[in-house]
């Protein structure tokens, strides 16, 4: 299986001029064919828009792409051609998931990228050569386990330089202490699991407080301006600072989880709709839940471990999950409810997970339509 290997690097000025001049190439080319194909008939292919690329080069307006490796330039019409891909295949119904939008125009602001091919940089003496641009030296924060096919250099929107490598990775036989585990997401506390134990979430509210006062600082500030731009650099950075320390936390207990349990079961949230809710859209965004569930899949298959993702319809918090006594839907601030079936005191969120195992596993009790009432504990 491939992964990325990702390593931040700090570039001279010269080196900055050479990517900066390297992402507005790339960033034109991919605007030129993308409005190419807005104004064609019928969509030219990749091979046609390459063939206009080296006609264009020729040209006194776009003589200046000489100066950067062609690599790069081709990888960004391929990229262009992979989101048209994915666009008619949504439309198709072929491609599953949100609906892909129409492909738009690369900005210059924000994110930059540069893809270079194996045949355009090479690693050697702990330093990455790329085409037309030298000699770059990154932090080797962990080796890589072979050799990469493919890197792309990154600018992120705090200014940061970052190279990303593509390379092979071998699946890892380690033995799995439980058989199977269920995970119930939450806010305060992320994630209740099966067996009782529970992962509090990293507390973003002071980092919260200063994104909103960043923010309204930068509103104030008029378009255009050199003091707008240093606003929102500094937003861009505490925005990173979130980011940063929700990915430490999401990594770490993902790894945990999929090393300790053979079969990992989490439920299909409605995130989309659970964010209408303006009381909780902020909490609910911070959390991660969607970064979660990609990390524990991704993991699984490295691991040789099977993640399983179970209807978002299922009564998961209705039912008991010693007796399968249905209790009906609760409001979200009863957090402990006792069954009058079997008289067990559960807590919310633990009996969820529970559930959500059971329903993967098949030992989902048959649910007792009775209508009775319960003792619901405050």
């Amino acid at each position: 299986m491939k992964a990325r290997y990702q390593y931040r690097f700090y570039p001279t000025d010269q080196q900055k001029e050479s990517l900066a001049q390297l992402f507005g190439c790339v960033r034109i080319v991919y605007n030129d064919a993308l409005a190419i194909c807005k104004q064609a008939e019928k969509k030219p292919n990749s091979k046609e828009l390459s063939a206009l690329l080296t006609e264009s080069k020729k040209t006194k307006e776009r003589e200046w792409l000489n100066n950067v490796s062609s690599v790069p330039l081709q990888q960004s019409l391929r990229k262009l051609e992979g989101a048209f891909k994915n666009f008619f295949d949504s439309c198709k119904g072929k491609r599953k998931g949100k609906k892909i939008k129409y492909p738009k125009f690369k900005k210059k602001t924000n994110y930059q990228s540069a893809e270079f091919a194996s045949n355009a940089f090479s690693v050697k003496d702990n330093e990455v050569y790329l085409a037309k641009v030298g000699n770059l030296t990154p932090i080797w924060s962990r080796e890589m386990p072979s050799e990469p096919s493919s890197v792309t250099v990154i600018k992120d929107c705090t200014d940061c330089y970052f190279l990303s490598f593509v390379v092979e990775v071998e699946p890892v036989s380690i033995e799995a202490k439980n058989q199977s585990i269920g995970i119930d997401l939450g806010i305060k506390t992320f994630a209740f699991l099966s067996n009782g134990e529970t992962a509090e979430s990293p507390n973003y509210t002071k980092l919260d407080k200063k994104v909103r006062k960043l923010q309204k600082a930068l509103a104030r500030k008029s378009k255009g301006s050199n003091r707008r731009l240093k606003a929102k650099l500094k937003l861009a950075k505490k925005h990173n600072q979130i980011a940063n320390i929700r990915k430490d936390f999401l990594h770490k207990l993902s790894t945990k989880i999929v090393k300790e349990n053979q079969l990992i079961v989490l439920e299909d949230l409605n995130v989309s709709g659970m964010v209408k809710n303006h009381k909780l859209a902020r909490v609910i965004s911070l959390q991660g839940w969607r970064e979660f569930r990609t990390l524990c899949e991704s993991k699984s298959e490295k691991f040789g471990r099977e993640c399983r993702v179970i209807n978002r319809w299922e009564p998961t918090s209705q039912v008991c999950s010693s007796c399968g006594y249905k209790w009906g839907k609760l409001d979200l601030k009863v957090r402990s409810v006792e069954c009058l079936r079997c008289g067990t005191v559960h807590d919310r969120d633990e009996n969820a997970a529970k559930n959500i195992e059971k329903v993967a596993t098949g030992h989902w009790e048959t649910i007792n339509e009775r209508r009775e009432i319960v003792s619901l504990v405050y």
